[in-house]
């Protein structure tokens, strides 16, 4: 605070004064509670009289200047004055006061002489001083190794002070980047080789530049090693069938692991699976012997189904014999539709059955004559019973 005469006056002394003259702060007085039924009854019964209530003042609540730190998500804790560029943003960052002066002057010591061999090294310095980025890039600053406040620069040109600033330019274009492969155990014990591909960008150029060194490097070796671990509690079967499911389980745990570095990832595939010549081999066998499986049981159930359609199409043919002759007739012009000059005439089994008929009969007493010539060549003559 600031008096009339120009003195700077100590805010600590007043605020001691107006203490001293309200003298001691007597013992807090229990009031005794007052039922709510009671207050509502007497308001509602004279409106008039009862004055509102004054509203309790809210308390505005202390903000921190700058964010917490928390050793799960940043290691380096950045103040959003430095992401964002105000009017009331300090440049020497989280630092207490005393540490903030003494570095603040030799930061502005430092601008000085920069912009004094700027101004002495004209128009060369211009060309050192101005730099461009791409709009799919941006800058991030260090003036004396610290963080400068405004957070990256760019899309465009922007201005740095030589011998004090260096930036550091960060790509904003989604990368991709082969997982090599990796030789997994899976959780019935076998082993397979699978290679991935995998999709990022950078979502917070800051976190990407300070809180990680490599964020490239990082994110690939991360990415191998996630593989490894996701891979290692499936089966085959599922690595076969559901590359879908476990794609995207990758990619979020890939993405809640490197959101830390400002860096997201967008998206994960599985490329190959590659498995032991052996299994293959063994696994074709069991898919051969399970196609012929079921080719034998599809073959015996169109066998089935055939039997019984002749059973009934015999059935119907039984009741009506004129179907038969039908019958006859169309399997002649089918085959003489073929051209063929062989016609077979089948013979019907009506004309042939009493020729059957008649050549058993013959044959059953042919049979019996021989049997009764056998007997009477069996039997011995009278003389030589006699001798």
């Amino acid at each position: 605070m600031i008096s009339v005469a120009g003195q700077q006056d100590d805010p600590l002394s007043e605020v001691q004064q107006y203490h001293q003259h309200l003298g001691p702060i007597p013992p807090p007085v229990l009031l005794p509670q007052i039922p709510v039924n009671a207050g509502l009854s007497a308001q509602t019964t004279h409106p008039s009289s009862q004055t509102p209530p004054p509203q309790p003042q809210q308390q505005q609540q202390y903000q921190p200047r700058y964010p917490p730190f928390n050793p799960n998500t940043l290691a380096i804790p950045i103040p959003d004055s430095l992401r964002v560029k105000t009017d009331s943003t300090r440049i020497w960052g989280c630092l207490n006061d005393a540490e903030a002066d003494s570095i603040g002057c030799v930061e502005v010591l430092a601008t000085v002489c920069s912009t004094i061999l700027m101004v002495l090294t004209l128009p060369i310095s211009i060309f050192l001083c101005f730099k461009v980025v791409q709009e799919y890039e941006r800058a991030v600053i260090f003036r004396l190794g610290r963080l400068r406040s405004g957070g990256a620069r760019g899309p465009g040109v922007f201005f740095v002070l030589p011998c004090i600033d260096n930036y550091c330019k960060v790509d904003l274009r989604t990368v991709s980047f082969d997982v090599p492969p990796q030789e997994v155990l899976t959780r019935d014990s076998v082993t397979v080789s699978v290679d991935a591909v995998v999709y990022y960008r950078i979502r917070d150029p800051l976190n990407a530049v300070v809180q990680v060194a490599n964020y490239s490097h990082s994110t690939r070796l991360l990415a191998a090693t996630t593989l490894r671990n996701v891979l290692g509690t499936r089966n085959l079967s599922e690595l076969l069938t559901e590359r879908e499911a476990i794609s995207h389980s990758m990619q979020v745990t890939l993405d809640e692991a490197t959101d830390p570095w400002g860096v997201q990832v967008e998206r994960v595939e599985i490329k190959d699976v590659s498995l032991p010549d052996s299994l293959q081999r063994s696994m074709a066998a069991e898919a051969e012997a399970a196609r012929e499986a079921r080719a034998k049981v599809i073959a015996a159930e169109g066998e089935m189904k055939s039997s019984r359609a002749l059973k009934e199409a015999s059935d119907i043919m039984c009741e009506s014999p004129a179907a038969l002759q039908l019958r006859y007739l169309q399997t002649l012009s089918s085959i003489a539709g073929e051209k063929n000059s062989t016609i077979v005439f089948p013979l019907p089994i009506e004309l042939i059955g009493p020729l059957m008929n008649i050549t058993s009969s013959i044959t059953s007493k042919m049979a019996a004559n021989s049997a009764t010539s056998a007997t009477t060549v069996a039997e011995p003559r009278p003389s030589e019973v006699i001798d």
